[in-house]
């Protein structure tokens, strides 16, 4: 396996009260959007920031990473499957959190880890 960039894509993920407040407030800071559903989600970039906007999702900032997907949101021809992370990881000794990589063998699927100081990773391969 290669380094952690073949997780894909990186982004923060942030819970926000209000979406269009909060989208509002990166768009003054340079952000544009990428894609969403209004009123729950939204992606935001800037260059090769990417930011994702949560409303009542869940209640703390995330780091994210998306197998499958370059910084830009492009798909990638080649890249390790989720079900390969989840196993690496798990046999790393890393308890595997809100886990949904048994429920098929590709496509979609996610699954969380925790650092030692709480902050949650999101792996979440979207195709």
């Amino acid at each position: 396996m290669t380094g952690v960039s073949s997780l894909g894509a990186f982004s923060i993920s942030l819970p926000v009260e209000d979406l269009a407040v909060s989208i509002a407030f990166y768009e003054k800071l340079g952000f544009s959007a990428l894609g969403g559903e209004e009123g729950a989600w939204m992606m935001l970039v800037n260059g090769t920031a990417v930011l994702g906007l949560f409303q009542g999702m869940f209640d703390k900032p995330m780091l994210t990473f998306n197998p499958g997907w370059a910084q830009n949101a492009s798909e990638l021809s080649e890249f390790i499957d989720i079900r390969i992370w989840r196993e690496t990881l798990a046999k790393a000794g890393l308890a595997v959190d809100a886990d949904n990589t048994g429920e098929s063998t590709e496509g979609p699927a996610s699954f969380m880890v925790v650092d030692p100081d709480g902050n949650p990773i999101l792996i979440d391969q979207h195709r």
